[in-house]
């Protein structure tokens, strides 16, 4: 798996061995950032990467310009993948990574622009978790579309293969 674009195109970074964790596809990181960059919200943005597994959306993120990206995991091994891809790629001053369950404690993150959710694709909880999240952008990744959380609008909605990812937008 590679970097698809920014300061570290074409670098390598490494994901956990077995099922516990499924990278992002590159075609789908590069749409969501193509997506990203003509909002015109990366630049200089404070994300969090919630269920972070290999670190890649936060990564690609750092890579076209984010300031800061936490990282929220749990599973160990994706944990070692992470910091090894943060470490390789010099980006430590540029990330925090967390372990913990991405659902709990959410709510002291609150200088976050936007978050990039990526949980694994049985999750159902999105009304818990972004009852908790107090950024205005979220882009989800899950097997099925997400719609119908209350105050969220999903503002679009791509599918990728067997990944649908949707942008959601808080209600004002």
């Amino acid at each position: 798996m590679r970097i698809v674009a920014g300061e570290l195109r074409g670098r390598k970074i490494v994901a956990p061995v077995g099922d516990t964790t499924r990278p992002t596809t590159d075609m789908a990181r590069e749409a969501i950032f193509n997506a990203l960059t003509s909002m015109d919200v990366i630049i200089d943005a404070r994300i969090l990467d919630l269920f972070a597994g290999s670190g890649a959306l936060g990564i690609e993120a750092l890579s076209r310009g984010a300031a800061h990206c936490t990282f929220i995991e749990r599973d160990k091994d994706a944990l070692t993948s992470l910091q090894e891809n943060i470490t390789k790629l010099d980006l430590t001053s540029r990330a925090t990574v967390v372990r913990a369950d991405a659902i709990s404690g959410l709510a002291r993150y609150s200088d976050i622009d936007f978050v990039l959710a990526d949980p694994p694709y049985e999750f159902i909880k999105w009304q818990q978790l972004l009852d908790q999240i107090s950024a205005p952008l979220v882009v989800a990744e899950s097997g099925r579309e997400i719609n119908g959380i209350t105050g969220w609008e999903s503002t679009r909605t791509k599918r990728y293969g067997r990944t649908h990812v949707t942008y959601l937008r808080r209600v004002p």
